[in-house]
């Protein structure tokens, strides 16, 4: 059965799960949830994303919500196809993966994640005013994190190497919209600019950038 995702299609979290299906190889069918109109809370969708929020993965009945425990799913049940290396299976090289991963959850994806709320997501909603001072505050604090970012990739081509993996990927959907929010931090650490390019230059990001579609029809 083709795996059923249940997102809305320019979702920054659903786009992380695009990217690895891609990655992948693997044909998926889009099912885009309306969020404007609140389809992600309603009883059906509800039963099977307790939050009431997107993405979920439908498998054949199997429900899994959370991007980057979908995405850690897709990469192992189809271990043997597509790109490969996305979780390394050595147990030294596992751990650094996973040190990396939780590194982007911790340290990049706070601060960037409501550094986009502030100039982006609340520009559009009547009444709600971006808060100048708090956004410089969460800037400051994500260059702090991408110094770090720049000595690590001062000497390697990735996060844990030289080897594209989920940890590099599951950057993308918000480092991606710094630019908009006026925030340049990537563009300014030269390592980190040279790594971000590469990968978001990877065809599996420009399948999804300006939105997710199936690969399969349903």
């Amino acid at each position: 059965m083709v795996l059923k995702l249940y997102t809305y299609y320019n979702s920054i979290n659903g786009k992380r799960v695009a990217i690895t299906l891609h990655e992948k190889n693997v044909p998926f069918e889009l099912h885009n949830v309306d969020v404007f109109t609140g389809e992600h809370k309603v009883s059906t969708f509800l039963e099977k994303q307790p939050f009431g929020q997107v993405p979920y993965l439908d498998d054949d009945g199997f429900i899994l919500y959370e991007s980057r425990a979908i995405s850690l799913y897709i990469a192992t049940k189809y271990a043997d196809q597509g790109n490969q290396g996305l979780i390394p299976t050595e147990p030294k090289a596992n751990a650094l993966f996973h040190q990396a991963v939780y590194s982007e959850v911790t340290n990049i994806e706070d601060p960037a994640y409501k550094a986009v709320v502030e100039k982006l997501f609340k520009k559009p909603v009547p009444g709600l005013v971006p808060d100048e001072e708090f956004f410089k505050k969460l800037i400051t604090g994500l260059d702090g994190k991408l110094d770090v970012y720049e000595k690590i990739l001062s000497k390697q081509k990735y996060l844990i190497g030289n080897e594209v993996t989920l940890a590099d990927l599951y950057h993308i959907p918000y480092l991606s919209l710094l630019p908009a929010a006026g925030c340049h931090s990537v563009d300014s650490r030269p390592n980190v600019a040279r790594w971000f390019k590469d990968i978001t230059s990877r065809k599996s990001w420009q399948a999804v950038k300006d939105g997710i579609k199936s690969t399969s029809t349903y």
